[in-house]
């Protein structure tokens, strides 16, 4: 079924991972049944958020976006998570050799496709692009995003909790450089004449 994880990571996680773990997919088919579903949540919220609603970042009148602009973001944003998921499989994947998890790759790309569930339904809040509304919204599911990741690595690789929590940790960090050089990659392409264009 379609997104048949969800609830479960939310009610009762454990379980969940071991649910998850114990009906493996393809990474084709994790892909068309959860991350190319949930991932346009915070693509198709940002593009109305920015072209009908405008940011409000100085409590003036908001901050439009082009049709053009606001699309043309929305459309790489959406290509930046769906690689970003895949990404963080493959980096789980290579890395499980160093923590004694020989696990295919297939699976690690569903621990990492399942981890970021929270930061994709909260991306509905950028319908509503208020600066400070959507942090104290963020923030709670970032620290979720960041418990499923401890909770679910250890059973999804097979390894005890200390190790696990090895494991995790070393994946946030490569998690956290590679949000660091994203945003870095997004300041160098605003910088050279790339960046949004703003609704007159």
């Amino acid at each position: 079924m379609v997104l048949q994880h969800i609830w479960g990571l939310f009610s009762h996680p454990k379980e969940e991972w071991v649910s998850i773990r114990d009906n493996p997919c393809s990474v084709t088919i994790c892909y068309t049944r959860h991350v190319l579903i949930l991932a346009a949540i915070p693509a198709i919220s940002g593009f109305i958020g920015t072209t009908m609603i405008g940011w409000d970042l100085t409590g003036r009148e908001p901050v439009k976006l082009t049709m053009g602009s606001a699309g043309f973001i929305s459309l790489l944003t959406y290509i930046a998570m769906l690689v970003g998921v895949y990404s963080i499989g493959y980096m789980v994947h290579w890395m499980g050799k160093t923590y004694g998890a020989h696990k295919p790759l297939s699976q690690c790309v569903m621990l990492a496709a399942y981890t970021a569930t929270p930061l994709f339904i909260i991306g509905v809040m950028t319908l509503y692009p208020l600066l400070w509304l959507n942090m104290i919204l963020g923030l709670p599911a970032l620290a979720y995003t960041v418990f499923l990741l401890y909770t679910g690595l250890p059973i999804m690789m097979g390894i005890s909790e200390d190790r696990g929590f090895l494991f995790s940790s070393a994946v946030l960090a490569v998690g956290l450089v590679t949000l660091v050089a994203l945003l870095a990659i997004t300041a160098i392409l605003w910088g050279s004449g790339l960046g949004p264009m703003l609704s007159t």
